[in-house]
């Protein structure tokens, strides 16, 4: 399932409650969410939570309260998903550090940074300028990058978020890695084309 108006057919079938549709609908966003997860849980609570347990969370919690999403279009879909992720994150930020209250500076907070990375991943992973073929459908870009990152080989995918979305340097990568620079740099300029020939840019 891909396209506009694919994503507008499902959500309208699952505002009308069609449950399949409605699970359909949010595994398109497993990938985005997960990176998205992936990136705040790695600065916050390392170790201690698994991201996929927050996305499955967060997917329950959807299905849910659907019935009070207003929206109409996917990236109104996407904001609402990455409140709800970012919710259940502050719950387990809160519950790790032992608070009781709701606290609404750190829900703010995880926000922002939810909304930095996500701009991260739509700004920062494709030529400037381009039109890969792929995002021409007005389909939201970081979705689509979250995806295609999925579908990279581990070691490129990696090389790419460490470098591009966690915005360590080479040295740090490499170290994360346990790989020279100068591999890790060759690593890298073969992900970053991979990357962009799976979005159907020109080379």
């Amino acid at each position: 399932m891909s396209g506009e108006a694919d994503i507008e057919q499902l959500m309208g079938l699952a505002q009308a409650g069609d449950a399949t549709a409605l699970g359909q609908l949010l595994q398109l966003y497993r990938n985005y969410l997960g990176l998205l997860a992936r990136l705040q849980v790695d600065r916050r609570l390392q170790g201690k939570v698994d991201p996929s347990d927050l996305v499955q969370e967060t997917f329950l919690k959807a299905h849910r309260n659907f019935a009070q999403f207003r929206g109409r279009t996917e990236e109104e879909l996407v904001s609402w998903l990455r409140q709800i992720l970012t919710n259940n994150l502050a719950n387990l930020v809160r519950h790790y550090l032992g608070r009781q209250r709701r606290d609404v500076r750190l829900e703010r907070q995880l926000a922002a940074e939810m909304d930095r990375s996500s701009r991260m991943l739509d700004g920062g992973l494709i030529a400037p300028g381009s039109s890969p073929s792929r995002l021409a459908s007005h389909r939201e870009q970081a979705v689509l990058l979250a995806d295609a990152l999925k579908g990279l080989p581990a070691d490129y995918r990696e090389v790419l978020i460490l470098r591009h979305l966690e915005g360590l340097t080479f040295p740090q990568v490499a170290q994360r890695l346990g790989r020279t620079d100068d591999s890790v740099q060759k690593l890298w300029v073969r992900a970053l084309a991979r990357l962009r020939r799976s979005l159907g840019e020109a080379p």
